[in-house]
């Protein structure tokens, strides 16, 4: 026989052992359903609020608590507003250097875009008595008979002390030819030597080979306008006897004979008289002359093209 204390185990390992169910958890369709519920509770209450906070009188139990409310909390908002003041104050920093960065960049622009309109506008006004004195000379009564005048800008000065040639912004395609008599609004300037189809090129008065037949207005003295000693120009081959006094002013003799045409119509200005002096040794007078055209700063110039064939 088994011991009795060996059947009383094996009894109870023989048997069932009833083991307690795990306690199950709330089901999702239960969290959504206590998720709507107390979403409407909220707004229910919200509203209701509202509802009572408009049509409450401005004093009363809810605008009391209300203000209980506020002052509680103002302690934590005095708070909050110092804790984020330095955040605040740095970003507003950081975007106002932004913008004062963006408006000095917008300025610079501006002033730049400025600066070259004024650039132009002045560089026109230096224009305009040259253009102003050139007009009125095409309109005048001396402006020569047969010819049209051909406006130009100079383009290019001389580039150097030997040189006495500059360039003008006008050649073949507006009828201008190699000898056409180049005038500023103030006198003669020179002819033209050299011509392409948009620009030319203009031989001046003091250059050593240009001659030109000119006259006193007032005595009718009659000499040939060079190149003389020192840059200067001088009223050659005039007689010891003829009268020329200083102040004479002096224009283009032009044509006297029709099969040997001047290179110059008759009556352009050219300058006037500066000094006459007379040498034992010397054939002639000799005579200076100062051109009126402002030979080394010219801006606006014509050329005279001939209407018909000289």
């Amino acid at each position: 026989m088994a011991p009795p204390n060996r059947s009383a185990r094996a009894a109870v390992l023989a048997s069932s052992v009833q083991r307690s169910q795990p306690t199950p958890y709330p089901s999702k369709q239960r969290s959504a359903f206590v998720r709507r519920l107390v979403l409407s509770v909220l707004v229910l209450a919200a509203l209701a609020m509202l509802t009572i906070s408009f049509r409450s009188p401005t004093a009363g139990a809810l605008h009391d608590a209300q203000s209980y409310g506020a002052t509680a909390l103002r302690p934590f908002q005095i708070a909050a507003t110092r804790v984020a003041r330095p955040f605040k104050d740095a970003y507003d920093y950081v975007d106002g250097l932004a913008s004062a960065k963006s408006r000095a960049s917008r300025y610079q622009r501006e002033n730049a875009q400025l600066r070259a309109q004024l650039v132009a506008a002045e560089a026109a006004a230096a224009k305009t008595p040259s253009l102003e004195k050139l007009y009125r000379y095409e309109q005048g009564s001396t402006f020569p008979a047969g010819f049209r005048p051909v406006n130009a800008s100079v383009i290019s000065f001389p580039d150097g002390p030997f040189s006495e040639e500059i360039a003008i912004d006008v050649g073949r395609n507006a009828g201008v030819t190699v000898n056409t008599p180049v005038v500023s609004g103030d006198g003669l300037v020179g002819r033209v030597t050299n011509v392409f189809s948009r620009t030319s090129l203009v031989t001046l008065l003091t250059d050593p080979q240009s001659y030109v037949a000119a006259r006193d207005v007032k005595t009718g003295v009659r000499g040939l306008l060079h190149r003389g000693a020192g840059n200067t120009l001088i009223l050659d081959q005039v007689a010891k006897q003829l009268p020329v006094a200083k102040g004479d002013p002096l224009v283009t003799d032009g044509t006297h004979n029709a099969r040997y045409p001047d290179l110059y119509p008759y009556g352009i200005p050219i300058g006037s008289v500066a000094s006459v002096g007379v040498l034992d040794t010397a054939s002639f007078l000799q005579v200076q002359v100062a051109p009126y055209a402002e030979l080394s700063s010219l801006d606006s110039v014509a050329a005279l093209v001939a209407t018909k064939r000289r």
